[in-house]
């Protein structure tokens, strides 16, 4: 799924990707950060389907030399119905060996994209910004859209970009998006990439004032939040919830945490509460919501899409966080007065995360042993001592801290 960091979650170019479009002679451009495989796989994939020489940016100079010898890479979409897609026109840059290029790629392209993961949304902002100075006059607004799995990445985004350079605001539009693709670890070396066949890209149309980029493969709407939050509450929430769950029980496989009944009893509770939410909140059908929850469990369960609980429960501290995928529903449920205990007990579930090689997990069980309960909830889900979800997900930490110290 597009959650987390995914890099270091054609035409073979020159070193300057700008002049690279040029000279391949290409009318659309498009610079994409993070050339994991979110990137090529979906975000890269689709640009590249609505006409645009795709140059990828990344700091894993590996990767980027791979793009580079390459003619093209396929993206295998797996399941009932396998299709191939081959996506060439593309281009790499090594952002840490040479910037300047970076910056000159973004100068001159009509579409900026990433998907690096938020916290790293403050690395590529200074990039962006001195791609913008370096934009010619007469260039038009670039268009540039954080395809990350948080709410309003790309106002973030543009926070860093525009931080002490407000002049430059009218040189781009910040349109926030809502992406849906699952990609798990993938079994092969190089380039291509297996995915599901579902994806969605949701873009707020509001910001480009009529004047919206034309990417057949993406949507443009008038309100986002709906659309990020039923994906994020959904999709997000429930794929953590099977992985916090089956790490818990020792499940060497999503799927085998899917088949385990308790868990699929969690999994249903939770989505039962999340459900409740977004239908309260946003007015969705609700026999239509139910058909896109059980949609999205299928998907979770397609047998050509393997996946681990230690990989999706990746990043456990970011993914509970308090305007993250159990944190923020579960508040808002508490504060409507609706069911959230399930949620709650897949924040438990996370805090018992304990990988060895995954620095969040490592830095969580830290503040667990170093923290008292009310200290670690404040600090890790951002919650205030008065919200009415606080004494819950304390007795939650209080349990963990307790295993941890018998």
């Amino acid at each position: 799924m597009t959650s987390g960091h995914e890099s270091g979650d054609g035409v073979v170019g020159t070193a300057d990707a700008a002049g690279a479009a040029v000279s391949g002679g290409s009318a659309l451009r498009a610079v994409h950060f993070g050339a994991g495989n979110i990137g090529r796989g979906f975000i890269g994939l689709v640009l590249h389907q609505a006409g645009y020489r795709v140059t990828f940016i990344d700091t894993n100079g590996e990767l980027i030399g791979a793009l580079r010898a390459a003619e093209s890479y396929q993206v295998h979409e797996v399941g009932e119905r396998p299709r191939t897609h081959t996506v060439d026109g593309i281009d790499g840059i090594d952002s840490k060996a040479d910037e300047a290029a970076a910056v000159r790629a973004v100068a001159a392209a009509d579409v900026v994209t990433c998907a690096v993961g938020p916290g790293i949304l403050r690395h590529i902002a200074p990039v962006i910004r001195e791609g913008l100075r370096s934009r010619p006059d007469g260039a038009g607004r670039l268009s540039v859209m954080a395809c990350e799995n948080a709410i309003g990445a790309t106002d973030t985004l543009a926070a860093h970009v525009l931080d002490g350079a407000a002049g430059l605001a009218s040189r781009a539009v910040f349109a926030n998006t809502a992406v849906d693709r699952i990609i798990p670890a993938q079994s092969g070396e190089g380039l291509d990439v297996e995915v599901e066949p579902f994806s969605e890209w949701s873009i707020d149309r509001t910001p480009f004032g009529g004047s919206e980029p034309v990417i057949p493969g993406a949507h443009f709407v008038d309100d986002l939040t709906p659309y990020i939050e039923r994906k994020l509450f959904t999709v997000n929430t429930g794929h953590a919830t099977i992985a916090y769950h089956g790490a818990v029980a020792n499940a060497s496989s999503l799927a085998d945490a899917l088949a385990s009944p308790s868990i699929r009893t969690e999994l249903d509770a939770v989505l039962a509460e999340t459900s409740g939410l977004l239908v309260e909140k946003f007015g969705f059908d609700a026999e239509e919501h139910a058909g896109y929850v059980a949609t999205t469990i299928a998907r979770f369960a397609n047998p050509a899409l393997p996946d681990t609980p230690t990989r999706v429960g990746r990043q456990p501290l970011r993914k509970l966080g308090r305007h993250e995928r159990f944190v923020q529903p579960a508040a808002e449920a508490a504060e409507r007065g609706l069911p959230h205990d399930a949620l709650v007990r897949a924040i438990g579930a996370a805090l018992r995360f304990d990988v060895a090689d995954d620095p969040e997990a490592i830095d969580l069980r830290q503040k667990l042993r170093t923290l008292d309960a009310a200290a670690f909830t404040t600090e890790v889900t951002g919650l205030e001592a008065s919200h009415p979800l606080f004494p819950a997900v304390v007795r939650e930490v209080e349990r963990r801290q307790a295993e941890s110290s018998g």
